[in-house]
């Protein structure tokens, strides 16, 4: 479920992609679709932070239709600001990269799942007089894309999902021992990330996994001179959400399609989208087109060049 830092080959600064940041502002009601409408009584939406980021030639009419990116599980807007620049350059399109509910600089609340989660984006459509986007999304940013598509299709114009599939399927066994290491290193209040990554590294092997997860930690008391490092995600929330962020809210392909366009990207070494479920994406998402990336789960950090031909090509005007 997560979405590291775009690997080096596109880490670079793209003349003409102006970014700009935007923290949310003001509380939202709930945007009400099928299935929104009959749990919206039970919760409210939070404003969510952005980034935007535009081109330096917008193609005409494509500012109201723009790119709405969403991270996975313990990410932010920040993990997708390389390949967003990217994609405005090349398609003259506006690109939102969003801070989903409970991270990075979004509200906290303690609801996390993706009914809520898609209701917040459909809201954000609506403050930002938005027209027919296209919502790209990994892992837990993409259930998050499919839910809203099938939710209110009238709202979306197509969809990008990036290694994740519409079924219910239990989360790997590192998402607890993530919790369970960033508790401790909260209860450490050690002040050098240096420190914070040998606490972390019993947990995780991986540097680059390790890097990602703690950029997560920041300084709340910076302004009172205490430079301790704690998490800005809302661990007992997450922690406490981690049972049900496998789990898909539509159950029947018949009471809900989207039959708008659809690209479902997968790495071929991940097992988030295994072949026995392709026939059910189908079911959901009658138009959808399958591209396979010789990469992990993290296949826009491991392939950005693979996943960004995908990308366009799935999108560019069609002959």
């Amino acid at each position: 479920m997560l979405g590291l830092t775009p690997a080096s080959a596109l880490r670079q600064a793209y003349s003409g992609c102006a970014s700009r940041v935007r923290l949310p502002t003001r509380a939202a009601a709930p945007v009400p679709g099928r299935l929104l409408a009959a749990t919206c009584s039970h919760f409210s939406t939070v404003p969510l932070a952005y980034e935007l980021h535009e081109p330096a030639k917008p193609v005409a009419d494509k500012q109201t239709s723009p790119i709405i990116f969403m991270h996975g599980l313990f990410g932010s807007k920040k993990n997708n600001r390389t390949m967003s620049k990217v994609l405005a350059r090349d398609l003259g399109r506006h690109v939102y990269a969003l801070d989903l509910r409970n991270h990075g600089d979004s509200p906290h609340d303690e609801k996390h799942d993706y009914t809520v989660m898609a209701a917040d984006v459909a809201d954000f459509i609506h403050q930002h007089g938005l027209k027919d986007p296209t919502l790209i999304g990994h892992s837990m940013g993409a259930k998050t894309a499919m839910v809203l598509a099938l939710d209110q299709p009238d709202l979306v114009a197509n969809i990008v999902a990036v290694d994740n599939a519409p079924v219910d399927a239990r989360l790997s066994s590192e998402f607890p021992r993530y919790i369970q290491a960033m508790r401790k290193i909260d209860e450490a209040n050690t002040t050098r990330q240096a420190e914070a990554d040998r606490i972390l590294e019993p947990y995780e092997p991986s540097p680059t996994i390790r890097h990602f997860l703690l950029g997560n930690l920041h300084r709340p008391g910076a302004a009172r001179g205490d430079s301790t490092l704690k998490f800005r995600l809302p661990l007992t929330t997450l922690g406490r959400s981690l049972d049900h962020l496998g789990d898909f809210p539509y159950k029947n392909p018949a009471e809900a399609r989207f039959v708008k366009p659809a690209l479902f990207v997968r790495g071929t070494k991940s097992k988030y989208v295994p072949d026995e479920v392709i026939p059910l994406i189908g079911q959901f998402f009658p138009r959808f087109e399958l591209v396979d990336i010789d990469a992990g789960h993290w296949v826009i950090s491991e392939k950005p060049e693979a996943f960004r031909e995908a990308v366009l090509r799935f999108l560019e005007p069609k002959e």
